[in-house]
């Protein structure tokens, strides 16, 4: 099966999963992700650069539309895969430009602007950089992190670190899909976080993956149930 090409109508009839889950979506529809096995748990996987544009679309503007409350005033999209979402959310939120800061170092950038970071699928450490000709777009304004994920936390919360080493607090996080729930533990309190859509964690049981519902983040801004005029 090819992941992230399209929408289904309705997922299968099951408690249980095997190799996919059916991510339920703003408006009423369902993307079939992928299942990633980590040994106790596993997570569905979403891979934004991989994406059909008919579904990257639609994830915009519902991230556009949950985040609108942050009345944001720039979007700085995170390295790798939220420079896919970053430039269309920030031009759905109508802004004239976004700011992406990188992986690799410019003869021009200051080490001051850069922090250490790594992920969850991408578990070697490494730098992420600000281009310092950018800090004019960010001084004082409302400043939106983007993300295409948010899973155990460590690349959005190194994403905060550099923009403080900017002088920024960012007003939130926008994420395409809030993976579980393992990002709560070290997240600042009172930060919001958008998205556009949540799955839970899945524990091993005899008959398959199960969903647990108690690792489905609660309390996000997210869209509307209807597909808001963001959404196409």
């Amino acid at each position: 099966m090819e992941y992230w090409q399209d929408f289904v109508a309705a997922p299968p009839a099951t408690a249980a999963h095997d190799t996919d889950y059916p991510a339920p979506l703003p408006d009423g529809r369902f993307l079939i992700l992928p299942l990633r096995d980590y040994g106790e748990v596993a997570v569905a996987g979403f891979i934004a650069n991989q994406a059909a544009f008919s579904v990257l679309h639609p994830v915009c503007g519902w991230m556009a539309e949950a985040a609108a409350p942050l009345r944001a005033e720039v979007v700085v999209g995170l390295p790798t895969l939220g420079h896919v979402l970053g430039g269309p959310v920030a031009e759905r939120l109508g802004h004239p430009n976004w700011v992406a800061p990188g992986y690799s170092r410019k003869r021009w950038y200051d080490p001051e602007l850069s922090v250490p970071t790594s992920s969850s699928t991408a578990p070697e450490a490494r730098r992420m950089w600000l281009d310092p000709r950018l800090l004019l777009r960010l001084t004082g304004r409302r400043v939106l992190l983007v993300d295409d994920v948010i899973s155990t936390g460590s690349s959005a919360l190194a994403g905060l670190a550099l923009l403080r080493r900017a002088g920024v607090e960012p007003v939130g996080l926008c994420v395409a899909m809030a993976q579980g729930d393992r990002w709560r533990a070290d997240w600042p309190a009172g930060l919001p976080v958008a998205a556009a859509f949540a799955t839970p964690l899945f524990r091993r049981r005899p008959e398959g993956w199960v969903p647990d519902a108690a690792t489905r983040p609660a309390g996000l801004l997210s869209p509307s149930l209807a597909a808001g005029p963001n959404a196409g």
